[in-house]
């Protein structure tokens, strides 16, 4: 399967936008009282009704949800057979679908979106969402969700390593193992994307830093900058196909989806032993939505079985504990690598450092690129 690289998700999302109005997002339609049923006891209603009532809404419209990311076509699909949902997206960054939502408030033209983990928290407190638990809940982690339903992660990534073996002779485990060689190391741009962001988090975290304490990271890539082995593009398949990239740091799940793209057998795709990050993915629900049960719905699936499934397939790692096909589980990064892999749990923390790292890295890292 070959997975498209979808440069509208690694486009600017600094954390300061979500403080600004996007104007001119306004759409005509059939508007929704916010205080609807659907808003006020969305916990209510058993499945079978909200299922009934959804198919009787008859469509689905999302953000940040396209067909080629984590394989999200095949779940629209199964969507569409099991409550006959009518389905279009729009591709967003997160930070870009949380001002549209807010922007557009009644005149809603999104029922659900996909957002990085950290930006649930920021639509739960613009009450942007509709709290809806689902019937998996108690079998999502508790750091993967937060208490009413206003934000709950389907999938996790983690930063990987991704060699080309072409290129470099001893693909590196660890942290350290990157200081030690004598390739690039591609880390993109720093100042605007979240995955990128995640990388300087996962280097602090395998040096003892945290959300609050990102120095350690800083530092590791200072040292990169000084070696003259900083790689500050995007690792795009068409870089990487071209062998522009020798080792890369990505999420898990796109490391694994480029590499199958290419040519897996070239690459070699590792979590480093030393210490990762894992963040995730969450769904929020529009609390202006004009499909709200079918948004509820498409919620439901994306946490069954068949629904963490259909994510793998896309190679990112589901929330739930799940038993993948074979043929699924084969192509995943053994489960053991995530040994010394943390997933972000302070969110306010992280949110407070996310802010300050851009002005960080310009004037600890960038001065020091060669």
């Amino acid at each position: 399967m070959k997975i498209a690289f979808n440069k509208k998700r690694y486009k600017a999302i600094q954390v300061v936008m979500l403080g600004m109005t996007v104007l001119g997002l306004t759409a005509c339609g059939k508007t929704v009282d916010s205080n609807s049923e659907a808003v006020k006891n969305p916990n209510s209603l058993t499945i079978k009704e909200i299922e009934t009532k959804a198919k009787k809404e008859n469509e689905i419209n999302s953000v940040g949800m396209p067909d080629s990311w984590a394989n999200w076509g095949e779940t629209w699909n199964e969507v569409n057979k099991k409550y006959n949902l009518k389905h279009s997206d729009t591709d967003l960054s997160s930070a870009e679908e949380i001002s549209k939502m807010e922007s557009e408030k009644e005149n809603a033209t999104a029922d659900i979106g996909d957002v990085g983990m950290s930006f649930g928290p920021i639509a739960e407190q613009k009450k942007l969402t509709i709290p809806y638990k689902t019937s998996y809940w108690d079998e999502v982690p508790d750091w993967a969700k937060d208490d009413n339903g206003d934000w709950v992660v389907a999938y996790q990534g983690t930063i990987a390593f991704m060699t080309n073996k072409e290129l470099v002779k001893n693909p590196p485990k660890t942290w350290d193992d990157l200081l030690k060689g004598n390739y690039k190391v591609t880390v993109g741009d720093v100042q605007r994307g979240t995955q990128n962001q995640m990388a300087v988090l996962a280097a602090a975290i395998a040096h003892g830093g945290n959300e609050k304490n990102i120095q350690p990271g800083i530092d590791f890539f200072k040292k990169l900058a000084k070696q003259g082995r900083l790689g500050l593009t995007d690792a795009k398949p068409a870089n990487i196909e071209k062998g522009e990239v020798e080792v890369a740091l990505v999420w898990d799940f796109n490391a694994l989806g480029y590499a199958e793209a290419i040519n897996r057998k070239q690459f070699e795709i590792s979590i480093p032993t030393d210490g990762s990050v894992v963040s995730g993915y969450s769904t929020i629900i529009n609390k202006y939505a004009k499909h709200p049960y079918a948004a509820m719905a498409t919620r439901e699936y994306i946490l069954s079985d068949e629904g963490q499934i259909n994510l793998a397939k896309g190679y990112a790692r589901p929330i739930r504990d799940v038993k993948l096909p074979k043929d699924v589980a084969e192509k995943m990064i053994p489960k053991e690598q995530y040994k010394n892999a943390k997933p972000v749990r302070d969110f306010k923390a992280w949110e407070e450092t996310a802010k300050t790292l851009p002005q960080i890295w310009q004037e600890e890292v960038l001065v020091n690129v060669k």
